[in-house]
């Protein structure tokens, strides 16, 4: 009996999940400005490069694909390593919306689309730090 694929590989694997990313930082930049500017930002005032790629390791990895972000970074520890950012509703909310914006425009649907907004709704819940 074959394994269940893994959402990594239902999305199309490590170029899909790279460019659902993009989407994501993209409608970041664009429609949640308060969200942006907490990241690292490049001479154009977009999420950077760099920012984008450590996101789409963790992605993959986080997604059963390879763990490349684990072999280069260690373990993520996300409430450590985003202890420094105020993590409140409305910046939840707004990664949220960021996300649900980057899955309409790469056509992420179905069973895999609501696996996804209930895990990734569940992390962003998690990295809540501030009230409200």
């Amino acid at each position: 009996m074959p394994d269940q694929p893994t959402p990594f590989e239902i999305l199309g694997g490590e170029a899909a999940v790279r460019n659902l990313c993009e989407h994501f930082y993209d409608a970041m930049d664009r429609d949640e400005p308060a969200l942006a500017k907490l990241h690292e930002l490049d001479d154009q005032g977009r999420v950077s490069r760099r920012s984008r790629d450590r996101f789409a390791l963790f992605l993959i990895g986080w997604l059963g694909g390879p763990q490349d972000y684990i072999a280069q970074n260690g373990h993520p520890r996300l409430r450590m390593r985003h202890a420094q950012v105020p993590v409140d509703i409305a910046m939840r909310d707004a990664w949220m919306r960021a996300m649900t914006t980057a899955m309409d425009e790469v056509g992420v649907q179905g069973e895999i689309r609501a696996f996804l907004l209930g895990r990734l709704a569940d992390v962003a819940d998690f990295m809540r730090n501030r009230p409200g």
